[in-house]
């Protein structure tokens, strides 16, 4: 919901981006920083925990001084991975856990009555275990402590992706496109399609599907099931791609270009297609960090399918 507030335009993107262009290389680090502390903190007192959601600003900054002990292979980058899978079961699963031991809430001890989820904690979890990961690979550089804290606070790609590779950001921070008008242009007019995409046709879709229940769907005539649920397979892609329409017009306003997400998903004449197409930076992240380290297809066929039910779980339980 924050892309679409005038609040995200007129306090953060615009003064950011004017200000980010305007500064020295040196600097531009810290203007992310800077920007995206202010855009957290603003966005999670003002829609989400409050003053708690606002002090998990801490999380980041805590996460930045443990990355800064990650070597190949120390055992510190596996120390990060862990504590980052609990901050996400904490925030995310605590009471669904629990739940599962203690099925009746007012019995469950460990109940958390007032919970809430961290701003884009689904996001950031992915960039802080890829940053350890690929430090215990040794496949990315260290980098500086504000240019850690800019991949990681870059305020654009924070709620909705798509998710970003230190390594394929970092050199796009570093030598920013000089093309101020070429980016200018691009960037908003990406936003302006995102926006008409999510008002135009998402919004509407979902005016049109979101009253759906079972009691609907049991009384409706059979000829209406197919389009509600054509209806509602577009409403679903449009909504997303519209997130990341405006989260990569955003960055390209800074002069960054951030990875694309969708390609035209339901044109594939496959699900192996399709999935290669479908909110990319998660199917890769997904191919790269789960699926490929536990064998991928490498292995013998049952092998292979266990895989493939693994990556899908842990998609399936992410979203």
């Amino acid at each position: 919901m924050i892309f679409n507030t005038w609040d995200y335009y007129l306090l953060f993107l615009v003064p950011s981006a004017i200000l980010f262009r305007l500064s020295s290389p040196r600097v531009r680090p810290r203007i992310i920083f800077f920007s995206g502390s202010l855009f957290f903190t603003y966005f999670s007192y003002t829609q989400l925990g409050g003053v708690a959601g606002a002090a998990c600003l801490a999380i980041f900054l805590w996460e930045s001084c443990v990355s800064r002990f990650y070597k190949p292979g120390s055992w510190v980058c596996w120390a990060g991975i862990i504590q980052t899978v609990i901050f996400l079961a904490i925030f995310k699963y605590r009471n669904f856990l629990t739940g599962l031991w203690w099925p009746v809430t007012s019995q469950n001890p460990l109940y958390w009555k007032n919970s809430f989820l961290p701003l884009g904690i689904s996001f950031f979890t992915f960039e802080f275990v890829h940053y350890a990961v690929d430090r215990y690979r040794n496949r990315t550089e260290t980098g500086s402590v504000s240019e850690y804290l800019a991949f990681i606070l870059f305020f654009p790609t924070m709620v909705a992706g798509p998710i970003k590779r230190y390594q394929d950001f970092l050199p796009k921070l570093r030598s920013v496109s000089s093309d101020w008008a070429l980016d200018a242009q691009r960037g908003t007019t990406r936003i302006l399609a995102g926006l008409v995409k999510k008002f135009a046709i998402a919004d509407l879709l979902t005016a049109y599907t979101n009253h759906l229940n079972r009691n609907d769907i049991s009384h409706a005539q059979r000829a209406v099931l197919p389009l509600w649920l054509l209806a509602y397979g577009i409403k679903i892609y449009v909504d997303f791609s519209a997130y990341s329409d405006i989260a990569i017009g955003s960055a390209r306003l800074f002069g960054i270009a951030v990875p694309e997400n969708f390609d035209w998903p339901y044109a594939r004449t496959n699900i192996a297609e399709f999935w290669r197409h479908w909110h990319i930076s998660l199917t890769r992240w997904l191919m790269d960090y789960i699926y490929i380290p536990l064998g991928g297809s490498r292995v013998g066929q049952e092998r292979a399918y266990a895989n493939i039910i693994v990556t899908m779980f842990i998609s399936g339980l992410w979203h």
